[in-house]
């Protein structure tokens, strides 16, 4: 017999008016990271809104997977869906359905071969601009490869290069401010401050030359090879033979570089800081990159033959992962014994589920080991869903991992990366626990 809400456990600490915003904006980490102390479903109160936090695998699946269709996105995806229109991680019902079968041929290996060309041309390109004994801020350096990267796949031909310059500069404008302005009153948009009309500008710029370079595409033709927005522009719904609006088009598009660059730059830039803490972990990945690779350029083929570079990039993730992701019951719904009323919100952490110590030996650990097929076995799929489960899973996983293992493996085949002095990383909650700065000091690897 299902209880009412009334009845579950609040997070300590609340104050009034603010109820918990407060430590969610002081420790978000921390704060996310105790709830499981308090139970299975917790209490926490956004002002006076409550959120109903879930903190066991079983009740994260039901939310993600087993219930699935009883939710749809929530208030942080309300807030950022005036800058990301309707696209695939904001659209609800038969919209989204639509649109996951109108985007998931773009993730074929076919074509993931072919936009692996273009990391790995950028990533080389990256590893050429270092000297022996350079201070390389990796976090910004890993966002800036991962947005110029995720630019040119999406937009290849000549006429796209205005496109390509406005991802560059607004996508870090955009990024450092989305997660405050989403789990923030509204009104607070509205204040003049800097962070606000950053922002702004950034957005309205990026939707305004990503609309041009649409409709400009669809008037000149398409040559060169393939890229997303040609991919896009293509797709046909193989019911009704009905292609996507350019306001789709252009809602697809930005919903990608905000999905598609801060997972990718945050993992990878711990990774390097990780592997600079464990030397013998780097010397394991440096020997598996040598033999797989030798001295030739890592290609698509070689992905899945790099499994210690997996296994690093899996633990990275693990560690340092989404922070908090929101649903809304479409019905009333039955979680933990209790009866959640339809409209309600309901959140969870990927971050603090991956460092739970009762799924995780040393949670707190890097240790990629713990990823081996003999070990891994004994941790249950539902787990570990660093790209999300269900129907709302993450479309461009294989994107993703296909991308931070050409980087991480076309770095250290020439470089070691070692902390400079002075800064030891801190992980800030954005979209991810990204690092706050990461300074390493570059040299050239002993062959």
């Amino acid at each position: 017999m299902s209880v009412d809400v009334s009845s579950v456990p609040r997070a300590p600490g609340a104050l009034p008016v603010l109820g918990h915003a407060w430590q969610l904006w002081r420790d978000p980490l921390g704060f996310l990271n105790t709830l499981r102390r308090t139970g299975e479903i917790v209490r926490v109160d956004l002002g006076t809104m409550p959120v109903y936090m879930v903190t066991t695998p079983r009740l994260i699946h039901e939310v993600t997977v087993r219930q699935g269709r009883n939710f749809e996105k929530g208030r942080l995806f309300d807030r950022v869906r005036p800058l990301v229109g309707n696209g695939l991680a904001t659209a609800t019902g038969e919209v989204h359905r639509r649109h996951r079968r109108l985007l998931q041929p773009m993730f074929h290996p076919g074509c993931l071969a072919g936009y692996a060309e273009v990391m790995a041309e950028r990533a080389r390109a990256l590893a050429d601009s270092w000297t022996p004994g350079q201070r390389v801020a990796v976090e910004g350096v890993m966002m800036e490869y991962t947005v110029e990267a995720l630019a040119e796949t999406m937009f290849s031909a000549e006429i796209a290069r205005p496109a390509v310059e406005a991802v560059r500069r607004d996508i870090p404008v955009i990024l450092k401010n989305m997660l405050v302005r989403a789990a923030s009153p509204k009104f607070l948009d509205r204040l003049p401050v800097r962070a606000n009309r950053d922002f702004d500008a950034a957005a309205e710029n990026l939707r305004r030359v990503i609309d041009e370079v649409i409709v400009n595409t669809r008037g000149t033709g398409r040559t060169g090879r393939p890229d997303l927005l040609s991919v896009l522009l293509d797709a046909r719904d193989a019911d009704t033979g009905e292609a996507l609006t350019d306001v789709e088009v252009r809602d697809e598009l930005v919903t990608m570089l905000f999905a598609g660059t801060e997972t990718t730059a945050s993992t990878l830039s711990w990774a390097f800081h990780e592997l600079a803490r464990h030397p013998e972990v780097e010397r394991q990945v440096v020997a598996e990159i040598d033999e797989v690779l030798g001295d030739r350029p890592v290609g698509f083929e070689d992905v899945p033959r790099l499994g210690t570079v997996r296994r690093v990039l899996d633990e990275a993730i693990r560690l340092y992962g989404v922070t908090l992701l929101m649903r809304r019951t479409l019905t009333p719904v039955e979680l933990g014994g209790y009866l959640v009323p339809e409209g309600a919100e309901v959140a969870f952490s990927l971050y603090a589920m991956h460092r739970d110590p009762a799924i995780f030996e040393r949670p707190d650990d890097f240790d990629p080991d713990r990823w081996l097929p003999e070990r891994a076995a004994s941790i249950d799929r539902q787990s570990y869903i660093p790209f999300g489960a269900g129907s709302r899973k993450c479309i461009g996983d294989s994107f993703s991992w296909t991308q931070a293992t050409i980087v991480l493996a076309t770095v250290l085949q020439r470089w070691r990366l070692r902390p400079a002095p002075g800064h030891t990383p801190k992980a800030a909650a954005a979209a991810m626990a990204h690092p706050d700065h990461v300074p390493m000091i570059v040299s050239a690897r002993e062959r």
